[in-house]
């Protein structure tokens, strides 16, 4: 098997389809598949921030850490704002199909959202190589879409109908909830499979317990700081219990410099870190960590059929999880014992941050998370059963040619 995926972020950069993608490749590339991955020049915030030999060249290819081929396109210097990114994602997705048909002929094209364009690009490589196309919908679009009115007027409908469109035309949807899935089917999708997020816990330690005395509540959120998360709520939180609270807010995102000002207006007892890189990096920031921080919304409907991928992180490394979420999500942390879940409530996180200061016993989850991930999210596991989805795929398109 020879495959071929689109995605707007790849290693070295540590975002959440670089962490599903390069877990799913290492199971792929086991078994033997030849993997290309098209992917833009590594950058954050919109600018390059490692050295070239390591963001790699546009149009150039490099070597992945499983032996995948990266074949990278250009992108956009942009500020980190809605319309930046969005223009960005634009040209890299443009960029990426030529990128893409410079490559072999592969059997299968799968892209990966939540960058809409690079689901575009996908699409239309897979026809103009007249191969099977792989919709792998991480995000529950477009109902996020409308949910963040990200568009209006006839242009909202115009993209709606062209998300739906794909997805219709795709001959696999993957989601990585059973409740995204359901609700694609409820619209008439048939092509519909799950295979959600996991972790590898061999590469993520089980960290001894919090110190059982300490003067403060450590309080971490680690990931991107978009208005998905509404992380004003965590900081009006903090501020509330800044007796015993002190928050650490790593990552960037286009809310960055507002939350930055809300936590300086307020006084918040809160400190903003650049996004670290590396296992290594990831694993000193939960190490100092009591309880880390899972955020989304409650005002968008989508967001009942969306599990954060850094969920299993931290459930795999055994701190405790301060949920504010929905759905899905939400059952997780329950099922796996291994947190708290709160609503998105300024007054109602600063109780439970509050509580735990007081009663630290309760920051003791053990293995639990960690046992959870293991029964529930084994990305081996996971990636041998996509699989069999996309073996499956190419069959069912060679057999009706």
């Amino acid at each position: 098997m020879r495959a071929q995926l689109l995605t707007h972020s790849y290693s070295p950069e540590n975002s959440p389809p670089q962490r599903r993608w390069t877990q799913l490749i290492r199971t792929f590339r086991e078994l033997g598949w030849d993997l290309e991955v098209v992917a833009p020049v590594a950058h954050s915030s919109g600018r390059r921030t490692l050295p070239r030999e390591e963001a790699g060249r546009a149009f150039r290819t490099d070597k992945g850490r499983h032996g995948e081929t990266i074949r990278r396109a250009p992108y956009l210097y942009h500020r980190t704002t809605r319309l930046g990114r969005f223009v960005d994602q634009c040209f890299s997705a443009g960029c990426s199909v030529i990128a893409a048909l410079m490559g072999p002929k592969p059997d299968v094209v799968i892209a990966t959202v939540p960058s809409l364009p690079i689901l575009g690009a996908g699409f239309a490589v897979a026809k103009l190589r007249g191969v099977p196309f792989v919709a792998d919908m991480r995000d529950a679009w477009p109902d996020i879409a409308r949910d963040a009115r990200l568009v209006h007027g006839g242009a909202k409908g115009l993209a709606e109908r062209a998300i739906v469109a794909i997805q219709a035309r795709a001959d696999l949807v993957v989601t990585v909830t059973y409740g995204f899935a359901e609700t694609l089917r409820e619209r008439g999708l048939q092509n519909v499979a799950t295979i959600s997020n996991g972790i590898d816990t061999a590469s993520r330690e089980l960290l001894p317990p919090p110190s059982p005395e300490a003067e403060r509540l450590e309080v971490l959120y680690l990931g991107n700081h978009g208005e998905s998360q509404r992380l004003e709520t965590v900081i009006r939180a903090a501020a509330a219990a800044r007796d015993v609270v002190r928050l650490t807010m790593v990552g960037h995102g286009v809310q960055r410099r507002s939350l930055i000002a809300l936590a300086e207006a307020l006084d918040a007892p809160v400190e903003f870190r650049e996004p670290v890189q590396g296992v290594d990096a990831v694993m000193d920031c939960y190490r100092r960590a009591d309880t880390c921080v899972i955020s989304l919304r409650d005002d968008w409907k989508s967001f009942e059929t969306t599990i954060p991928s850094k969920t299993y992180e931290v459930l795999a490394v055994g701190r405790h999880v301060t949920g504010i979420v929905l759905g899905e999500a939400r059952e997780i942390i329950e099922e796996s014992r291994a947190g708290d879940v709160v609503r998105s409530d300024p007054a109602l996180i600063a109780a439970l941050w509050k509580e735990l200061a007081q009663d630290r016993t309760r920051l003791l989850t053990g293995s639990l998370g960690r046992d959870w991930v293991e029964a529930n999210a084994n990305v081996d596991s996971l990636g041998r059963a996509y699989a069999e989805l996309l073996t499956s795929v190419v069959a069912k398109c060679r057999t009706a040619q």
